[in-house]
């Protein structure tokens, strides 16, 4: 791929990610007070806690979020903590207008653009499967995000813990791996290749049992 090539695809990621950024913002404005306590599907993180860590991650560049490792002595999770933390505000409302501003940001940790659209989808639905929100996700979107995570340890072990397995979306390109099959939509073979336990049950194939193994246990 040419710089202008790699530029230009850049900027249309950043495009998906904007649009993911502003769907979730929109589906969560009329949520009751008492329903952003909903436990998400990141062990430990409420769905408010959750929409606060993605404010953090569009308002991290490369030399803050360095500052933020070396004070938390390299541990990752803590970092996490600490900058979720940050964005969380006194209420909901704040919460959310925290991540509205940051709906357009293109500031990012040192991750690829691609990884920040993996990070919307994977903790939009760990916000939207509790709370019983669906958002039918354009196609484009999610078979970028199936790609860059069946091809990446980097944020998750995604790619490890595919391995041996053959992975084919029903409603799209998305197909990787060779070995017992894991079949289904492109939104559940993410999140499950993502170690979200629940997405299993979206999915048919010999390969499921294995794949459901080794998911966490939360």
């Amino acid at each position: 791929m040419t710089e202008n090539a790699a530029k230009r695809d850049r900027t249309a990621v950043w495009s998906l990610v904007h649009a993911e950024r502003a769907a979730l913002a929109d589906d969560l404005a009329g949520l009751t007070a008492d329903r952003w306590a909903t436990p998400s599907l990141c062990t430990g993180l409420t769905v408010r806690e959750v929409l606060a860590h993605l404010t953090a991650a569009a308002s991290l560049n490369p030399a803050r979020w360095m500052l933020g490792v070396i004070r938390c002595r390299w541990d990752f999770d803590r970092q996490v903590l600490m900058r979720l933390r940050e964005q969380l505000g006194d209420t909901p409302d704040d919460t959310l207008d925290r991540f509205r501003g940051i709906v357009t940001s293109t500031t990012k940790p040192p991750l690829p653009v691609v990884a920040m659209l993996g990070e919307q989808v994977v903790h939009g639905e760990d916000i939207r499967r509790p709370l019983g929100l669906e958002r039918p996700y354009p196609i484009e979107t999610v078979t970028r995000v199936a790609e860059y995570f069946a091809g990446s340890d980097l944020t998750v072990p995604a790619k490890g813990r595919i391995d041996g397995l053959r992975l084919a979306a029903t409603d799209g390109p998305f197909a990787t791996g060779s070995g017992p099959l894991v079949s289904g939509g492109t939104l559940a073979l993410t999140m499950a290749m993502t170690g979200r336990r629940a997405y299993c049950a979206d999915l048919t194939g010999d390969g499921v049992p294995i794949l459901l193994g080794r998911c966490p246990t939360a």
